[in-house]
């Protein structure tokens, strides 16, 4: 008699969490950020782009005509070397490959330099985003927020009101 009883008991308590359970599914609130969207549309993004910009534009410039001084310089070598002597010709072609070699070397400092700005930037940016996600999952009583999946209905999409939101905090 006890067993079945434990039984009974048991049965009812699985039925009233089957019952409770669709009614909690309800409650889930479920958004979703497109990130990328967030990193190419918002103004902190935008300001990060131009102060990267600003900041390197200069050695970029310099890398340029450091890149078209040598493409000259190699054009008029190529012209000139059926008139030059043995000795000339090897003497502008090291000078050519000395060149090349700084161009090559400031080139890929440039490029190490422009990334690791660019990783600190979009460190700061990621930590900024994540911050108002919270506060906006926390505001919004969203129980989940998803950056990748392979379909998400547009009423759980969040990512205007992220960069609304980051659009309205000033940059630190």
């Amino acid at each position: 008699m006890k067993k079945l009883s434990r039984h009974i008991a048991v049965a009812l308590a699985l039925a009233s969490l089957t019952a409770v359970l669709p009614a909690q599914a309800q409650e889930f609130k479920a958004g979703f950020l497109q990130t990328d969207r967030v990193i190419r549309e918002s103004n902190t993004a935008k300001a990060a782009q131009a102060k990267l910009e600003q900041e390197f534009s200069r050695r970029d410039k310099e890398i340029n005509d450091l890149g078209n001084a040598l493409k000259t310089a190699t054009e008029k070598f190529e012209r000139d070397a059926p008139t030059l002597s043995e000795s000339q010709r090897v003497t502008r072609q090291r000078q050519l490959v000395d060149q090349d070699r700084d161009f090559q070397r400031k080139r890929r400092e440039f490029q190490e330099d422009l990334n690791a700005r660019r990783n600190e930037e979009m460190s700061q940016m990621g930590d900024r985003i994540n911050k108002v996600v919270k506060q906006l999952a926390e505001q919004e009583k969203y129980d989940i927020i998803l950056e990748q999946a392979v379909y998400i209905n547009p009423k759980h999409d969040i990512t205007d009101k992220v960069i609304k939101a980051l659009n309205a905090t000033p940059a630190k």
